[in-house]
């Protein structure tokens, strides 16, 4: 049975088997739900977002492969205590690389965690037009001129 598990490192096999963070919140301030027709990963997550526009509290819930669910909860890992622009800008190579890697064909899973995290902040910046603005602004402050 261990060699099944080859292709995952110790890392994988612990958010796979032991995840951080499953669930739903209540009163969630964001929720993104993404989805991969071609592997048929579904990816839910909740954000819990301060005043200060910390992230308190992430939880996700996932219908997919050990990958999905090990992408999953690293995700939520990594942005627990971020700022909302922080958080933006986790990509999935973030979460492969927290991971200690995934096979090549198991990327795709990497990519659907960041797209959710991103896709709840989303939500979040559309019910709090007030932040949105501010992000923004801290956004256009940190561009060049041109």
């Amino acid at each position: 049975m261990a060699e099944e598990y080859s292709l995952y490192n110790p890392t994988v096999m612990d958010h796979f088997l032991n995840p951080r963070n499953m669930g739903d919140l209540e009163d969630a301030d964001g929720i993104g739900e993404v989805g991969a027709a071609a592997c048929g990963d579904i990816m839910k997550i909740s954000l819990k977002i301060g005043n200060d526009g910390r992230i308190s509290d992430a939880r996700f819930k996932t219908f997919g492969c050990g990958s999905a669910i090990a992408s999953s909860s690293m995700a939520t890992e990594l942005v627990k205590g971020k700022t909302i622009e922080e958080a933006m800008q986790l990509s999935n190579k973030n979460v492969v690389d927290a991971l200690g890697g995934l096979p090549p064909v198991k990327i795709h899973c990497s990519v659907l965690a960041e797209e959710a995290i991103k896709a709840a902040l989303d939500d979040y910046l559309k019910r709090h037009p007030e932040m949105a603005a501010r992000v923004a602004a801290a956004k256009a402050q940190k561009q060049p001129n041109e």
